[in-house]
């Protein structure tokens, strides 16, 4: 039986770490429409050269071409019995063209999983967090044990203090994403989101699958209704 799981949450609601949960546990691969397009730089045929094209433009990669990416990489034969779609659909134009091709497979959307958590509490997640070069995050709100974190001020005044983070006693230099440097950028970020997946999860609930979980518990709690509401599905 296939499974295809749509995943939706705001910044910091942790679907990076449960989606690779779901693809060690069940067997499917992550389909991040990020990755999707990334890939298509160090590819030459039509399809990558049309996605080229478009990016170097500076314009937004249209519904037809997304759809056609994300068709393309359910081709591939890891993801023929199911996968993870994270950042896929945006709309309900990729909703519907998503449900029309798996139906031709003889398969469907099997759950959309909701990831909950208050807007606020998104908005420290993302931007109180570092990570380390072998992968360990810490969060400046939630989890600064171990790390030493300051406030720099900037030197002509022009701009608001950043946050730099390393580890205590002089150790190494924690990573912020870029995008995660700037408070603004986060509650545009969350804006979006807000503006984008109210219209989908209206369009998916009306066909019961959605699954809603509470994403500010412990990682292993949030695994676990995960689990079950796949399971069940």
């Amino acid at each position: 039986m296939s499974l295809y799981v749509i995943l939706i949450g705001a910044q910091g609601a942790g679907k990076g770490l449960q989606a690779k949960l779901i693809q060690e546990h069940y067997g499917i691969p992550q389909l991040s429409t990020g990755d999707l397009f990334r890939a298509m730089r160090t590819r030459s045929d039509g399809l990558a050269r049309k996605v080229q094209d478009i990016m170097a433009s500076g314009q937004l990669v249209d519904d037809a071409t997304t759809n056609a990416i994300v068709e393309d990489r359910l081709s591939q034969a890891d993801a023929r019995m199911g996968a993870i779609l994270d950042g896929y659909p945006r709309n309900n134009i990729q909703a519907a063209f998503l449900e029309s091709r798996l139906a031709q497979k003889g398969a469907g959307v099997n759950a959309v999983l909701l990831l909950e958590l208050d807007l606020f509490t998104a908005f420290k997640r993302a931007f109180g967090r570092v990570s380390a070069a072998d992968g360990a995050s810490f969060n400046y709100y939630y989890n600064a044990r171990g790390v030493d974190f300051a406030w720099v001020q900037d030197d002509q005044g022009l701009f608001p203090p950043r946050l730099e983070a390393a580890l205590a006693g002089g150790g190494e230099a924690l990573r912020r994403r870029p995008d995660d440097a700037s408070a603004d950028a986060i509650i545009k970020r969350i804006d979006t989101y807000l503006q984008e997946t109210q219209p989908l999860i209206d369009y998916f609930e009306s066909k019961g699958i959605v699954r809603r979980i509470d994403a500010d518990q412990s990682i292993d709690a949030v695994w676990a209704d995960i689990r079950r509401a796949l399971d069940s599905a």
